[in-house]
C-alpha cells in the first residue's frame, strides 16, 4: 500500500488556495465596486505568488516524484492525477516567478479596463494590457514547448490535450470544403417569416424569470449553483456542489438571454454531475475545454433549438411574454431561433454560421503568435476577415475586435475549442439516438433523461480520464467532423427547404 497521507495533506493546501481564487474572480466579475479593481489587482498577484510557491515547493515536487516513479502501482484515477501534476509542475517551473504574477496582475487590473473599452467601442484603452498579455502568451510557446509541441500548439493543448495545429487545420478544412458553401448559400436566402415581434421589449425581470424556469427545466439543482449577471456570460465551478452562471439580458432581444442560460447551464450539468469520489481532488471539473463546449452546445442547440423542446415549453414562455408573442406561433418562433443571418458578435451567432466565426479567431492567433500579426493591426486584421467570411463591414470595435474576454484573459488557444464542442455535440447526439428517441424524452418537460445518459458516459468522469478517452468510452469511436456536418445540412435543409 502506497502512503498517500502528505500528498492528500498538501493537495487540500492548493485546492484551499485555488478555492480562493474561483471566489475572488467571482466576485470581480459580478458584484465587486469598480474601484476595487486595483486593490482586487494588487492581492491577485500576492495569491498568485503563494499558488506559485506551493506547486513549486520541493517537498511537493519531491512527493510527487516519488508518486510519479510508482504510478502503475497507484488505481487509475490516482494515477491520472499524478502524471498531469507533473506535467503542470514541470511547466510551471519552466515560468519564472515573477513573470507567472506579473501576467496574474494585468490580467486582473486589465479586466475592468477591457470592459470600459467594449462598452466605449476604444480598443486603444486596452492595446496596452493586451500587448503585454500576447507577449506572455509568445514567452510561454518558448518556455513550455518541447520536441513534438511548439510555437502555437503549445498554447493549444492547454485547453485540448494531444489537438495541434495540424488536427485543427484538418478539423477546419473539412467544415470549409463540406459546410461553408452550404452556410453562404442557406445565409443568403431571405427571412422565412417576419420576426419582427422579436424587438419588442422584453422586461429584463420576466426574463430572469424564465431562466430560472429554464434551469428547472434542465434539471439543474439549486442548491448546488446560483445565477447572477455579467457582462460576458460564464459558468465557474468549484465542486459540484458549487458550480456558478451568469447571463446577460438584453431588452430587445429575449433570444440572447435564453439561449445563454441554457448554453451556460449545460456546463454548470456538467460540473454537476462529476462522481462525488473525485471532489477534493484535481479532477473534480471537465476533462477540457473541447468536452466541456460539446455539453454546453449539446444543450444549447441540438436540444435547447429543438422543435420537440419548444412544443413543451414555448405556451410558458408565451405565458411570461403574453403582449409580445400573443400572435406568434410556436412555428414561427422555431423559425426565428434558428434562423440564419451573417451577424457580427460570435455569442449571437446562429448555429450554422457559428464555425465562421471560430475559423476566424483562429486564424487570427495563428498570425498572432507566429509573429506575423503585430497588436495595432488586430482590429483592421479582424475586420477584413469579417468581409470575406461574412460579407460584412465592422462599423466599431465593439462589435468586432472587443467583443469577447477570452484574450483579455491571456486565453490564446481556447476559441477553436469551441468548434470541436460543437462538433463533438452531434457525434454524441448521434450516439445517444440509438439509446433512445431524444425528442420524444422532452415530452416529460425536463432533461432527466438526457441528464442521465450524459452523467453516465461523460459527466461522471470528471478529468480523471483523457477527453478522446472519453469519446471513445461514449461514442465506441473516434472523433469525427463528418457527424456535425451532416448534422447541421440535415437540420436547416429541412428548414429552409433546400
Amino acid at each position: 500500500m502506497i502512503d498517500l497521507t502528505f500528498y492528500k495533506e498538501y493537495r487540500q493546501k492548493l485546492l484551499a488556495l485555488q478555492y480562493v481564487g474561483f471566489v475572488t474572480s467571482w466576485d470581480m466579475q459580478t458584484e465587486a465596486p469598480k474601484d476595487s479593481a486595483p486593490m482586487q489587482a494588487q492581492m491577485q498577484g500576492v495569491l498568485a505568488e503563494m499558488e506559485y510557491k506551493l506547486t513549486t515547493d520541493k517537498a511537493w515536487q519531491d512527493e510527487v516524484e516519488r508518486l510519479y516513479k510508482v504510478r502503475n502501482k497507484l488505481d487509475k484515477a490516482t494515477r491520472h492525477e499524478i502524471v498531469e501534476l507533473k506535467k503542470s509542475i514541470d511547466n510551471t517551473l519552466k515560468i519564472p516567478m515573477e513573470e507567472y504574477v506579473e501576467i496574474q496582475r494585468v490580467t486582473a487590473e486589465g479586466y475592468p479596463v477591457y470592459v470600459q473599452a467594449k462598452q466605449t467601442g476604444d480598443f486603444n484603452l486596452f492595446k496596452p494590457y493586451l500587448e503585454k498579455i500576447i507577449e506572455f502568451s509568445k514567452k510561454q510557446t518558448k518556455w513550455l514547448e518541447t520536441e513534438d509541441k511548439k510555437g502555437y500548439d503549445v498554447l493549444l493543448d492547454m485547453y485540448e490535450p494531444d489537438y495541434k495545429q495540424a488536427d485543427y487545420d484538418a478539423f477546419f478544412d473539412v467544415l470549409r470544403e463540406k459546410l461553408v458553401p452550404f452556410v453562404k448559400k442557406v445565409a443568403s436566402l431571405p427571412k422565412l417569416e417576419d420576426y419582427s415581434f422579436a424587438n419588442q421589449q422584453f422586461p429584463i425581470e420576466k426574463q430572469k424569470e424564465f431562466c430560472e424556469y429554464l434551469r428547472d427545466v434542465m434539471c439543474f439543482d439549486k442548491n448546488r449553483g446560483l445565477m447572477k449577471e455579467s457582462e460576458h456570460p460564464f459558468t465557474s465551478g468549484w465542486c459540484n456542489k458549487d458550480v456558478r452562471i451568469t447571463n446577460h439580458y438584453y431588452l430587445d432581444n429575449v433570444a440572447s438571454g435564453i439561449f445563454s442560460c441554457i448554453h451556460e447551464t449545460g456546463h454548470a450539468t456538467y460540473e454537476a454531475q462529476v462522481d462525488d469520489g473525485l471532489q477534493g481532488t484535481f479532477m473534480s471539473g471537465g476533462a477540457s475545454l473541447g468536452l466541456h463546449e460539446s455539453q454546453s452546445r449539446f444543450y444549447e442547440n441540438v436540444i435547447g433549438r429543438s422543435y420537440a423542446f419548444w412544443k413543451k415549453h414555448y405556451p410558458k414562455l408565451k405565458k411570461t411574454f403574453p403582449k409580445q408573442l400573443k400572435d406568434v406561433s410556436l412555428d414561427t418562433f422555431y423559425k426565428y431561433i434558428n434562423s440564419v443571418e451573417c451577424s457580427f458578435i460570435r455569442v449571437e451567432a446562429d448555429e450554422l454560421t457559428y464555425p465562421l466565426h471560430i475559423m476566424l479567431r483562429y486564424q487570427i492567433e495563428k498570425e498572432i503568435i507566429s509573429g506575423q500579426l503585430s497588436v495595432d493591426d488586430i482590429p483592421a486584421r479582424w475586420n477584413v476577415l469579417v468581409e470575406e467570411y461574412f460579407g460584412l463591414k465592422v462599423p466599431n470595435d465593439s462589435l468586432g475586435v472587443l467583443q469577447d474576454v477570452h484574450w483579455a484573459y491571456g486565453n490564446f488557444g481556447y476559441f477553436p475549442t469551441y468548434a470541436l464542442g460543437s462538433a463533438i455535440a452531434s457525434q454524441l447526439y448521434a450516439e445517444m439516438s440509438k439509446s433512445f428517441n431524444v425528442e420524444k424524452s422532452l415530452k416529460s418537460g425536463n432533461t432527466a433523461k438526457i441528464n442521465g445518459w450524459l452523467k453516465k458516459k461523460i459527466h461522471q468522469y470528471g478529468s480523471s480520464k483523457y477527453p478522446k478517452e472519453i469519446i471513445k468510452i461514449a461514442t465506441k469511436g473516434q472523433f469525427d467532423p463528418n457527424y456535425y456536418v451532416d448534422y447541421l445540412i440535415e437540420k436547416y435543409s429541412k428548414i429552409y427547404n433546400v
